[in-house]
């Protein structure tokens, strides 16, 4: 059995009202997509054309958040006095490109502009008072703030004190006490009246640059689209208008610097979508100031050098590389460090990125399924990181009630970031194991996963994926489209420079599926498991001028028993899943041979073994009878069990000896009546031409019917021996037991064998 990572939650069809599917049908939708428009709560026609058209006049009034005309007036007043204004931004992706539109905003209007972005590992998050300072000693009259400063109280006191007015841009959630700012622009400020609360920072400046430029500024439709996918905001209402405006605005672009970003991300202009930037763009602009100072990447988005551009573009595609290598290093190491016992996955390493912990947290909760927390230890004995849930955890509720042991704390029910003493570390684990166990948070469910449809194989046509684009853009509260889909995987396949991703197809009796799971590499033994269920987005693959439906892997869930195939030697230091693992040989020999090849407490055969204990048995060696693997796995409970098989004696590959091996073995003992078999064992094995391990075989049995005595490691032949056949060996007859078993255990395909062991 293998359980999914997520809770998955299929949506049941209602009823659909006729008139609305005969009419989308009349316009050539299928009837799957018509299913899907309704779950989706599409319930009208008129429903569906919003929902398909992307309109500038449809944006909303920027005057109609608070402060807007006092901040166009002071920014206005600014230019004509020609004071030094600051843009003062935030080092990720929507805090970039927020920088970049008010920064060309402001060049516009031809004000006397600068920027600054803080550098996370010196300046924090939010306006610095002491980088408030540096700017103010330049000659700054004005500071605009974008994508951050609603909770800059301190910071904004102090520039209120040098007499320097601060305008606050942000769409961060609101604390209790506002800062005391000249002016507040914030969708959700409670004295406002914007009807639509979700936008994202740059959506913002975007809104401030609307208003200072008295009409929508198109040319910047890409940035705020950019800054709107990869802050995970809202992809509903005026956001989802924003994007789908300005992806058409991506593929007519100009703009250098993104132009490079694009070339150096591997993404086809016209191509471009919420995908490309969530996955591509997004990352390499958020990873220069995961690791360092993030300015250069607003020069990237506002450059008109071509050659500035290039380098730039080259730059960050390089610092994201580095960015990955230290999220997987990092993750690995975490990993090593879980304990499965603990219900939240506190884990602590020396000298990690800090900024790259919220990602490593994010990692190791879709592997486990359990909220995680990644701290990285300084030199003076202080933890700092960033800890990521699911949502049968409020994880911020929960170390509320803990703050006593926090030096800095702070986030929100899915994602909190934290310092503390690291000698607190214990107390801290010890206070949330007892908090899941007083609250009674079941964790092994995992997040919700809400699937729309379960869909047969031959429902899954080109035609339907392409009409699933009419709900794109996709991101929070619009997310693609969940589908359940069954089958037997009949080809598979490990890919990429890590071997970390899967490629698979599905078949069943109404048709074929090409699917690929990215992450998936480590499990590509269990995916195919018969009785799995797989749940995923729907995708066109184009290679060659020729397109493919696939199947873009999100979880996968297995019925019934695994039986995973590691009977090929390189297998063996493959992942094995957590859990309560019991590793069985059956011969002493190979118990020995395992425990140094595998660095575990190998458990040898015996009758008596209690199998209850386990879920997951992994079966070293090939029992002598095959019926006695089929009875421990009929006796245990188990969930898994990997076949590695091994045969040290080769007893199938070698068979049994023929008469007359046996007998030239036997006329060579009786000339050589003395043989010490420790040293002299190849060459008699190379005289005789018998295979060394067969050979073995044979001195066995002559010595058991009691032909040969060995003493020391010297053979001397018996002088004048009973007349005994071969067969009454017993150790004769457990080799052709041996054969038989191996005959059957290795030679067989693992289906056959799955099929034996089920029956």
């Amino acid at each position: 059995m293998k359980k999914s990572n997520f809770d998955w939650q299929v949506i049941e069809t209602e009823t659909i009202d006729s008139a609305f599917k005969t009419e989308l049908l009349n316009q050539g939708y299928s009837e799957t997509f018509v299913r899907l428009l309704w779950n989706r709560n599409i319930h009208t026609l008129e429903a569906f054309s919003n929902l398909m058209k992307a309109d500038i006049d449809e944006l909303h009034d920027p005057f109609l958040m608070h402060d807007m005309d006092k901040a166009v007036d002071r920014i206005q007043t600014a230019i004509m006095e020609e004071q030094e204004i600051l843009v003062y931004g935030d080092y990720d992706a929507d805090g970039i490109t927020s920088t970049s539109i008010m920064l060309e905003t402001l060049e516009m209007i031809g004000a006397n502009v600068h920027y600054v972005l803080p550098n996370r590992f010196i300046h924090g998050y939010g306006p610095n008072q002491a980088l408030f300072a540096e700017k103010i000693n330049e000659g700054i009259q004005l500071i605009i703030t974008v994508d951050n400063g609603v909770a800059g109280n301190e910071a904004i006191d102090y520039a209120n004190d040098q007499g320097i007015d601060v305008i606050v841009t942000d769409h961060h959630e609101m604390p209790p006490v506002l800062p005391n700012a000249y002016c507040i622009i914030h969708p959700r400020h409670p004295e406002g009246n914007y009807p639509f609360d979700e936008l994202a920072g740059a959506g913002v400046a975007f809104k401030l640059a609307t208003a200072l430029l008295e009409e929508v500024p198109l040319e910047m439709l890409d940035l705020v689209t950019i800054g709107t996918v990869a802050d995970l905001v809202s992809m509903t209402g005026e956001n989802r208008n924003l994007v789908k405006l300005g992806l058409q605005a991506i593929k007519q672009t100009q703009r250098l610097g993104l132009l490079e970003l694009l070339k150096v991300s591997g993404v086809d202009l016209q191509k471009v979508d919420e995908t490309s930037i969530g996955f591509s763009l997004g990352p390499r602009l958020n990873a220069i100031g995961r690791l360092g100072d993030p300015n250069p990447a607003v020069e990237l988005m506002t450059t008109f050098d071509l050659e500035t551009a290039h380098e730039l573009a080259e730059k960050l595609d390089q610092i994201n590389n580095e960015r990955k290598a230290i999220v997987q290093s990092t993750t690995e190491e975490a990993t090593a460090l879980i304990n499965p016992a603990d219900s939240v996955h506190l884990i602590a390493g020396n000298g990690w990125n800090p900024g790259v912990l919220g990602i490593v947290a994010g990692n190791i909760l879709k592997q486990t399924g359990h909220p995680t927390i990644v701290l990285s230890v300084n030199d003076q004995g202080v933890a700092k990181g960033s800890g990521r849930s699911i949502e049968a955890l409020d994880l911020y509720a929960m170390l509320n009630t803990m703050r006593s042991e926090f030096t800095h704390f702070g986030g929100h029910a899915a994602a909190v970031g934290l310092t503390l003493p690291a000698e607190n570390l214990a107390t801290l684990q010890k206070l949330m194991n007892e908090y899941i166990e007083e609250k009674q948070i079941d964790l092994d469910q995992g997040p919700k996963l809400l699937i729309d449809e379960h869909l047969m194989l031959s429902d899954i046509q080109l035609k339907f994926v392409d009409e699933l684009k009419a709900l794109a853009p996709f991101g929070t509260d619009n997310p693609a489209p969940h589908f359940l889909v069954n089958g037997n995987v009949n080809f598979c396949k490990r890919i990429g420079g890590d071997q970390q991703h899967v490629k698979f197809s599905l078949k069943d009796e109404s048709g074929q599926l090409d699917a690929i799971g990215f992450g998936f590499g480590d499990v590509a033994e269990e995916l195919q498991q018969p009785e799995t269920q797989f749940v995923g987005d729907l995708e066109i693959n184009e290679w060659n001028g020729q397109k493919k439906v696939q199947l873009r892997l999100i979880d996968f869930a297995s019925a019934g028993l695994q039986i995973i195939d590691r009977r090929a030697k390189y297998t063996w230091q493959q992942k094995i899943e957590n859990g309560r693992t019991l590793y069985l040989a059956f011969k002493t020999a190979n118990q020995k041979f395992f425990t140094k090849e595998l660095r575990e407490t190998i458990t040898l055969y015996d009758g008596t073994l209690d199998w209850q204990g386990y879920d997951q048995l992994i079966v070293l060696d090939c029992p002598d009878q095959k019926e006695l693997l089929k009875e421990i796995i009929s006796n245990g409970n188990f969930d898994r069990v990997y076949l590695y098989l091994y045969s040290s004696d080769e007893a199938y590959l070698n068979g049994l000896p023929s008469r007359e091996q046996f007998t030239k073995l036997y006329q060579f003992f009786h000339k050589q009546t003395r043989v010490d078999i420790r040293y002299k064992l190849k060459i008699v094995s190379n005289y005789l031409r018998i295979p060394e391990k067969l050979l073995v075989f044979m001195i066995h049995v002559f010595s058991e019917l009691k032909f040969v005595t060995i003493d020391d490691g010297v053979l001397k032949m018996v002088a004048s021996p009973q007349a005994r056949a071969f067969d009454e060996s017993e150790i004769y007859q457990k080799r052709v037991m041996q054969i038989d078993s191996e005959e059957f255990l290795l030679m067989n395909d693992i289906q056959t064998i799955r099929n034996w062991l089920k029956s």
